[in-house]
């Protein structure tokens, strides 16, 4: 499966499943970021310690440890 962190600048990809433990799956969730729901990449940091990526009209940053617990399928 690929993950969310694996995702090149401008991807469009659907969340297939939340890995994560409890309290970050809620966080997430409260983000919109849950199944089904789209996400797009919009930037990495360098040596991708941290993601940008756009869940609705929301923009929100991510550890790159947060996004390898975001399975994705590009879209």
């Amino acid at each position: 499966m690929k993950t969310l962190i694996e995702c090149k600048k401008g991807c469009k990809a659907k969340v297939l499943k939340l890995n994560a433990p409890k309290e970050l799956k809620q966080r997430l969730i409260s983000f919109g970021v849950m199944k089904e729901a789209t996400v797009e990449v919009l930037e990495h940091a360098p040596r991708k310690s941290t993601i940008e990526v756009k869940v609705g009209k929301m923009r929100i940053a991510l550890r790159a440890e947060e996004a390898e617990l975001i399975e994705v399928e590009e879209i």
